[in-house]
This record gives structure tokens, C-alpha cells and sequence, in this order.
């Protein structure tokens, strides 16, 4: 029998750093020894001001839940780092996908993979490998695993602990998770199947460690959804160790603990260490809000980060550099006017939309996972506090709820961000059409719009994974003005239809982050299942879609300026057949499309819609504008990345040019 051998892959980690953090306070190591630590409080005074300057360029980031695990981040660092090929004794995996920026700055105080506080001050930039959450495309020397999705990581670990296993490694595995995430079906597999399979001796040692606040994005998980105490009690029946760490800040507790548990893991029964934390831990107000300060509380260049900071810090003097950098970052810069329409969230006219619904008494009820602050829905809910539930940070429970309230004639809406959406989502949304429980879904931050996250919040799929599943619709909005027009029409369209024993279809709306136009053009007709005639033209015609819409209109402009009149088309209805208005168009526009989105190439509005004008029997010239088959990074606004991908209104301009 031949043996398994894998291919002979070098780990692309860095070494152990091999000088003392900048700021060090001191810690005992596995064997007793003293070992020199990041200082905890320095620490978060790093993670205060890189997000601070995240924060003013434009881009949202994460507080509490890096707060929360600084300290058991030191210690595991500390412990890990005792051997300089740190990474061929242990497998580091981070699961608070929220909480890698607390890593980059635990990192940065070592000098680990020559990370310097420096590089802390581009976080979150699309200069920066330091990415919203971590990612190993972009900075492989310094994360073994993407994290972003929750839990998803998790059962990734468990399949290191596998391969050390079938290797013969002397490797143990280490997952940090946090309380939200183990809400997820991801997490709750990997829960019983881990210490399943370690008791049949198939896995590595394996350590997991849960942080638990009781708090998720939206508030407290237990008075937003249910308890997830009942799930952690049920961990030793499962097979866990179960190990109680009643104060995750308590340094020396953590380095007591951790020691304890380093030396007592076996490979036939993993160790659970229940972290009690406190998210938004150092900053008093951050601690007692509703959330624990989940994203970072400052405004941009607010003055109150200098008492930020030293709240932080302590009664001693923090040291000039910091309060240096600190005073940089309050810095005002000089405040261009604006110009232009008024611009708002595209989620206004989603709660709108619902709210008129409901004012008619029809039997629209909101399931919501943790982000109905980001996806439009929490004014409705506001509204109408009888007519949601918060099922808990799963989006897939939360499809196949709403499947079971349309089948008892409920008008179901789920809503959250479209990378978990469609991916978490997808095979619920697929036996919700198959056991006829039309429903309507609110999927935001598409694309590049979820700039700052990263590659893992950029659905740049969104399209593509659920355009050919019968009966869904997929409307991609570009104003606040159509959200509310197409989601109440959609509504309506549902009731008809089941009143009259019909199939009514399920209706996807995908949304951006960003700020938009209130509305394209005045009296604009909205229809369902129709495209948008913005602009006629004579010299060529772009097809756009959802966020891209106001790049297209920017190009004809300049176009115009140019001598060439171009037609625009919004076609929101990205997976229908009805494409006679784009087929008419082209006729009288020198038959030459660009299609554009902020989406993949490949399978996206523009594959969709050549095909079925193609069917239609239409010669025509195209190019398409979109992602070419690569990953995302994060950036400060979509617009960077838009230009980088050469997807904005100067690729759209450059496209007429011959």
C-alpha cells in the first residue's frame, strides 16, 4: 500500500519575533520563565488610533470585540512565540474576524512579520495588506486563515488538526471564536463533530477559546435573541474539556490558565476554555453601551480620543509618539463644500417601504440576524416592534423561518449582508422556492460597497449564486427612491398572487453601503421587471447596474462633453428575460454596449443579459466593466477600488474612445 504523502508546501509565516515589544510588561512562560509581553493598555492605545485613522478616512472598524481578547491574545502569542518556528509546534487560527485589528496591533508592538506601528497607521487603506479582517491572500505572512464570515474558520482549524493527525505533527491547534459566532450552524457542527472525532483518534490536539460578553453588532445576544449559556454548558456533554476563565483581563489569571491548559491537552479530548470578557474592556462608556462599542464610537478627527486614550492608558504619562500620533489624527483638514444632489442611504427607502406595508395592515414580518442597523431595517423595527424577531447571528435559520412563516401566509423579510446572504443563505432560499414560501430579502453592502471589511464582506457573487434558482427575483437598487417603490410593488405582488392561488416569486433586493443619489431622474417610471431608459443616445449605450448607476451617468457627461452621446440604461432587474428596452436601445445607439457592475465578470448582469439579447437575435459590439476574476482587498471608499478595477466613470469613458 503506498503511503499519503502531501504535497511539500513551506509555511509562508514569519518567524518568532526576536526583540522585546516596545511597550513590555512581563509574563511567566510555559516552563516558568519569565517572558517579555506586549503591554496590554499600549495595546489598545495602538488599536484606538489606527482605527481612529481608519476613521477618518472614511471607513468603519471594530472596537469591543478586540478589546475583549487582548489579553488572552498576549498570552497565547507569548506562549507561542517561545519557539522561534513557532508555527511548525501551532496552528493559530482567529475566528473574531471583528477582532483581527487587535492582532495587527499586538503584532506590530513584537515587530512581528515586520509589522511596525507604521503600517498600523495605513489600517484599513487600500495601501495596506492590514485588511478589515484578516486575510492570507494579502498578508500570508502574518494569517494562516481568512476570517470575516463567523465560524467560519472554525471547522477550516478542525481540518488542520486532521492533516497534523494523518502527518504525525506534533502540532496543537488553536481557534479563538467569539460568543456571536457560535451562534452560527458552521460553529455548532463543528462543536460536536471535533470532539467526535477526537475521541476516535483522528484529530491534533485542539484548542478552542470562546469569548463571551453577551453581546453581538446589533446588543446584548441574550435580550436581542435567546441565551447562548445553555450552549456552552452543553459543550462538556459534547466532549469538550470544559475550562472556566471567569476574568478574560486579568492578565496573570490568563497567563495561569493558559499554562495549565498547554500542558494538560490530549489529542483525544479537546479543551473548550470559557472566556468570560468584556467587549469595549479599558473604556468605561464602551463597556456599559448597548453593543460594548462593536464599531469604533469616535468620530473623525474627534478631540475626545485623546481622553480616550488616556482612559486607557492610566495615570501614567502616555508616551509622546502616541499622544503625538494621537494629535495628528484630531487634526482638521480643510472642508470642501459640497456640491451636488443630496445623497442618503439607499436603506431609508427599505424601512419606508416597509412601513408603508404594514400602515396597510399587510402581514409583512421582519427576521432579522444582528445587522438590521446596517441593512435598512431597524426603523421598521422601531415602528413595529411586534412584527420582527432577532433569530440570532444564522443566516440560515433565518431563510428557513421565514420559508415556514410564508407558508402560514406571513409576506417574510429577511435581511443582512449580501456575502452571507447568499452563501450561508443559499440553499435555504433554494427549498424555500421549491416548497413554494414566496419571501422578500433585503441583502446590503454588495460588492465593493462593503469597502473597508475586506475580500471576506465583498460579495462579489451576489449575483451569479442566486440568479438561476427559479422563482427569485433579484432587483439591484441604486437609490433610496426605488427601494421604496419596487419593495412595496413586490409586496403587493406577492399578496395578489397567493390570493389568487398563484405562484407568487420570492424578490432579492441587493443594496450598497455608501451614500447615493435619492433618486435618478424626477418621474421615473418604476415597474417591476422593467429596465430604466435614463438617457437616450445615439453614439453607444451603457447598461448599468445597482451601484454603478451614478459612474454610468458621470460617463455620459463627460462623454457629452467629448461629442458623444451616449444612451444610459438602469437594469435592476439583473435575472430577467424582459430585455426588449435594452434590445430596442441598441438599435438606435451604433449598436455598441458596455455593460457595468459591481460585481464578477464572470456570470454577472453582463453574461446575463448578452445571452438573452443574443437569444433575442441582436448583433452588437460589448464590453464589460466589472471584477476579472480576482479577490477584493479593503479600502477607505468603494470608489478606490472602483478605479482600481478600472469599473468607474473613466473606464466607462475610456470604452467609447475608439
Amino acid at each position: 500500500m503506498m503511503s499519503l504523502i502531501p504535497l511539500n508546501l513551506t509555511s509562508p509565516l514569519a518567524f518568532a519575533p526576536q526583540r522585546k515589544p516596545l511597550y513590555a510588561t512581563y509574563g511567566k512562560g510555559l516552563k516558568g520563565n519569565s517572558i517579555d509581553l506586549p503591554d496590554p493598555k499600549a495595546t489598545r492605545v495602538l488599536l484606538a488610533l489606527m482605527n481612529q485613522g481608519a476613521v477618518n478616512g472614511g471607513a468603519a472598524c471594530h472596537w469591543g470585540g478586540p478589546s475583549a481578547m487582548i489579553e488572552i491574545w498576549t498570552v497565547l502569542h507569548g506562549f507561542m512565540f517561545e519557539k522561534k518556528d513557532w508555527f511548525n509546534h501551532y496552528n493559530f487560527v482567529n475566528d473574531i474576524g471583528h477582532g483581527e485589528n487587535g492582532l495587527y496591533a499586538i503584532k506590530a508592538q513584537w515587530g512581528f512579520a515586520d509589522l511596525t506601528v507604521n503600517h498600523l497607521k495605513g489600517f484599513r487603506s487600500i495601501e495596506s495588506k492590514l485588511t478589515g479582517h484578516g486575510e492570507s491572500h494579502l498578508f500570508k505572512e502574518g494569517v494562516l486563515l481568512s476570517n470575516g464570515p463567523l465560524s467560519s474558520a472554525l471547522p477550516q482549524a478542525q481540518g488542520l488538526a486532521l492533516a497534523d493527525k494523518l502527518l504525525n505533527n506534533n502540532r496543537l491547534t488553536i481557534c479563538t471564536l467569539s460568543d456571536g459566532a457560535a451562534m452560527e450552524g458552521e460553529a455548532k457542527e463543528a462543536f460536536a463533530s471535533i470532539p467526535g472525532m477526537a475521541k476516535k483518534g483522528m484529530l491534533n490536539p485542539f484548542l478552542l477559546i470562546v469569548s463571551d460578553n453577551n453581546t453581538k453588532l446589533g446588543g446584548r445576544i441574550s435580550e436581542d435573541s435567546f441565551s447562548m449559556e445553555p450552549t456552552f454548558l452543553a459543550m462538556e456533554k459534547l466532549g469538550w474539556k470544559t475550562i472556566m476563565l471567569e476574568d478574560g483581563h486579568d492578565l496573570t489569571l490568563v497567563t495561569q490558565t493558559l499554562s495549565q491548559v498547554f500542558q494538560m491537552i490530549k489529542a483525544d479530548q479537546p479543551i473548550f476554555i470559557w472566556a468570560k470578557t468584556k467587549k469595549g474592556f479599558g473604556v468605561e462608556s464602551a463597556v456599559k453601551s448597548e453593543t460594548g462599542a462593536h464599531g469604533f464610537p469616535l468620530k473623525p478627527y474627534d478631540s475626545s480620543l485623546l481622553n480616550f486614550i488616556s482612559e486607557l492608558w492610566g495615570k501614567d504619562s502616555i508616551p509622546k509618539e502616541l499622544q503625538d500620533w494621537a494629535q495628528e489624527l484630531i487634526k482638521l483638514p480643510e472642508v470642501k463644500k459640497s456640491e451636488g444632489p443630496k445623497k442618503d442611504k439607499i436603506q431609508i427607502g427599505v424601512a419606508q417601504a416597509l412601513s408603508q406595508a404594514a400602515a396597510k395592515n399587510l402581514p409583512v414580518f421582519s427576521i432579522s440576524c444582528d445587522l438590521a442597523g446596517s441593512t435598512g431595517l431597524k426603523a421598521f423595527q422601531k415602528n413595529y416592534p411586534n412584527r420582527f424577531i432577532d433569530i440570532g447571528i444564522a443566516e440560515s435559520n433565518m431563510v428557513s423561518v421565514a420559508a415556514g412563516l410564508s407558508k402560514a401566509g406571513f409576506i417574510p423579510v429577511v435581511d443582512t449582508f449580501a456575502a452571507f446572504g447568499i452563501s450561508k443563505g443559499n440553499l435555504p432560499l433554494i427549498m424555500a422556492q421549491l416548497s413554494d414560501c414566496p419571501l422578500i430579502a433585503i441583502f446590503s453592502h454588495t460588492g465593493f460597497q462593503d469597502a473597508a471589511d475586506g475580500a471576506s464582506h465583498q460579495s462579489l457573487t451576489y449575483m451569479s449564486a442566486l440568479a438561476s434558482i427559479p422563482h427569485l427575483k433579484l432587483v439591484n437598487l441604486s437609490t433610496a427612491k426605488e427601494a421604496e417603490v419596487y419593495i412595496e410593488k413586490a409586496i403587493l405582488d406577492i399578496k395578489s398572487k397567493r390570493e389568487k392561488n398563484q405562484k407568487a416569486d420570492s424578490y432579492v433586493f441587493f443594496l450598497g453601503r455608501e451614500n447615493f443619489i435619492l433618486e435618478t431622474k424626477p418621474a421615473l417610471s418604476y415597474e417591476l421587471d422593467q429596465s430604466q431608459l435614463l438617457e437616450k443616445g445615439e453614439h453607444g449605450l451603457i447598461v448599468a447596474t445597482g451601484s454603478l448607476v451614478e459612474e454610468a451617468m458621470k460617463a455620459r457627461e463627460e462623454l457629452k462633453k467629448m461629442g458623444k452621446n451616449v444612451a444610459v440604461i438602469h437594469h435592476p432587474f439583473v435575472n430577467s428575460k424582459n430585455v426588449e428596452l435594452i434590445a430596442s436601445e441598441l438599435k438606435v445607439s451604433s449598436k455598441k454596449l458596455v455593460t457595468v457592475e459591481d460585481h464578477q465578470v464572470l456570470g454577472g448582469m453582463g453574461s446575463i443579459l448578452v445571452h438573452q439579447l443574443k437569444l433575442l437575435g441582436c448583433e452588437f459590439e460589448v464590453k464589460s466593466l466589472g471584477v476579472k476574476g480576482e479577490f477584493g482587498q479593503s479600502s477607505y471608499t468603494a470608489r478606490e477600488l472602483y478605479r482600481k478595477h478600472e469599473m468607474d466613470a473613466t473606464a466607462i469613458i475610456e470604452c467609447f474612445k475608439n
